[in-house]
């Protein structure tokens, strides 16, 4: 059971920090970055709220082990979402502040900090930098 409600709270950590840390690079601003927290917490709510529907569901079996799983799934996944995940943890974020998102250099040769919303490349098309490379590419295939 513990397993089970590991791998729940993982998935709604993922949610809320992985929404936080993309909206982290694009303004320095805590309250933007608490506006996707806001975003991210419906998506956490949604899903513990079906997820505790499935295990309340479990409940209305003869079978009293059954009724004493989903009782205690369905209470993991209320104090583990609405608890832990969307009050313990941003508080604890709120608090470290943008030390909790850093990524040193060094570190990333080990893991490399993914640009997955296209950052990156974004800044690279307005500074021109992608264009000219692939300027040069097609100069250099025509010379061939």
């Amino acid at each position: 059971m513990l397993a089970i409600i590991f791998g729940l709270s993982s998935d709604y950590e993922v949610f809320v920090v992985s929404r936080i840390k993309e909206e982290s690079p694009r303004t320095a601003t805590p309250s933007r970055q608490w506006s996707a927290y806001r975003l991210a917490a419906r998506v956490v709510t949604s899903a513990a709220l079906i997820m505790c529907s499935i295990f309340v569901a479990f409940m209305f079996t003869d079978d009293p082990t059954i009724k004493a799983i989903g009782f205690s799934f369905a209470v993991g996944v209320v104090l583990d979402a609405f608890v832990v995940r969307l009050t313990l943890v941003p508080a604890f974020m709120a608090i470290a502040r943008a030390k909790i998102l850093y990524h040193p250099q060094w570190f990333g040769k080990y893991v490399p900090d993914f640009d997955i919303e296209g950052d990156r490349l974004q800044h690279q098309f307005a500074t021109g930098t992608i264009a000219q490379s692939a300027d040069t590419g097609q100069a250099a295939s025509r010379s061939s």
